[in-house]
């Protein structure tokens, strides 16, 4: 799921293409196998020199292009001249999705679920069910040293707005407006909502102190979970 850094990067590189002669040099460079030269470029898009520099340095600051220098031609050695500034295309993945999806973590997992029964024997469901658990753990140990229960909240309403899940506090509970999941969620209701619920109960769960407790209930328009509010366990009692 993409952070606010990495998703003003992904508007950047995808609005950079938005310019045309930007665009067919993107093109060209993408259908080279080695990398192309400022010269080259112009050449092949009947660009200026100047026009092809700029719009290629934009590109890479982007993103998109990766910069290195070589010496062109087949000169060597002194008088050679001096390296020229050389571009390909990144390997950086850039994608926006309004509202945002993370259709790739999904993928992720179930890859990680088919490995983990293929080794044990285990059915697929309940191999995903693990591996989805203990994601969600991974992110609740990402929040950092322990806190009080409110700042813990504070931090889990952070995180989870990082992760695209749009949560809303409500008096006793959180409802997460929008499911990172949507469309295979409609396809494949039961796969992918247990898949989540799984990834949110191992998350609530591995928050110090217990605050919260994720409940599968789903409702049109929202993610089909809800986070509740957990009263604290009780200390022991005196004898």
């Amino acid at each position: 799921m993409v952070a606010d850094s990495d998703f003003d990067k992904a508007v950047a590189g995808i609005g950079s293409l938005t310019e045309p002669a930007r665009r067919e040099l993107y093109r060209y460079v993408c259908s080279r196998d080695d990398s192309v030269g400022r010269e080259e470029a112009a050449a092949a898009t009947g660009l200026s020199h100047h026009r092809a520099k700029f719009h290629l340095d934009r590109l890479a600051a982007d993103g998109l292009l990766e910069v290195d220098y070589r010496r062109l031609g087949e000169r060597t050695g002194p008088g050679a001249g001096r390296p020229a500034k050389v571009y390909r295309r990144s390997n950086a993945e850039l994608a926006v999705s309004l509202p945002e999806r993370d259709y790739e973590l999904v993928g992720r997992l179930l890859a990680a679920a088919i490995e983990a029964s293929a080794q044990s024997g285990r059915p697929v469901l309940d191999a995903l069910g693990e591996v989805a658990a203990e994601h969600g753990r991974r992110l609740a140990a990402g929040l950092g040293v322990q806190a009080s229960a409110p700042e813990l909240v504070d931090r889990v309403l952070a995180l989870l707005s990082e992760h695209g899940y749009e949560p809303r506090e409500e008096s006793r509970s959180i409802t997460l407006e929008n499911c990172p999941f949507h469309t295979l969620s409609q396809e494949h209701t039961s796969l992918v909502c247990g898949m989540n619920h799984a990834m949110l109960e191992g998350f609530t769960q591995e928050l110090q102190p217990p605050c919260l407790r994720a409940e599968l209930e789903p409702a049109p328009g929202r993610c089909c979970v809800v986070l509740h509010a957990q009263e604290p366990a009780a200390s022991g009692s005196a004898d």
